[in-house]
């Protein structure tokens, strides 16, 4: 079983269906690629700001390392407990930033797979969402603009994830 957060932006839609479309699921657990790669991990997960501090804070305990003339073995193994940690929370911290830009959280959703989490959460949040007059009246798929492919990140400053 899997678990997922939900989290909606700052400025959502008023329509039931663009609110659907801006929801962002944050999966909950230990992240392989994080831990073997930490910079990798963070852009993998828009959180480039991470990756910056990553690389300062790599080169500066790197320095301290060297400086208290700890040898490669003993400077591998702290790098090697830095990135498992990492790998353990990397999740909290896209969580912490999208509350940081304004985003609320919604709830936890269990399943299988992302489909199945995402099936689960619909199916008990749509009810309680409110629904347009054309959308009541049968009229939803004619008057509904098409959705914007979404690219990047909505961490990134050069533009908006829409």
């Amino acid at each position: 079983m899997v678990t997922y957060t939900v989290h909606e932006p700052p400025d959502p839609g008023s329509d039931r269906a663009d609110r659907g479309v801006e929801l962002e699921f944050v999966k909950d657990g230990f992240s392989w690629l994080t831990a073997i790669c930490p910079p990798i991990g963070f852009l993998a997960n828009g959180l480039w700001l991470f990756t910056l501090a990553y690389f300062v804070g790599a080169a500066a305990l790197g320095w301290v390392l060297s400086t208290l003339k700890l040898g490669p073995q003993m400077t591998g193994v702290v790098f090697l407990i830095i990135n498992i940690y990492l790998g353990f929370e990397i999740s909290t911290l896209k969580r912490w930033m999208l509350e940081q830009t304004g985003w609320q959280a919604l709830g936890v959703v269990t399943g299988k797979s992302i489909a199945e989490c995402e099936r689960r959460f619909f199916e008990s949040w749509l009810p309680t969402q409110p629904i347009i007059a054309g959308e009541a009246a049968g009229q939803s798929g004619s008057s509904v603009p098409p959705v914007p492919v979404r690219r990047g990140s909505r961490f990134w400053p050069f533009g908006t994830r829409r």
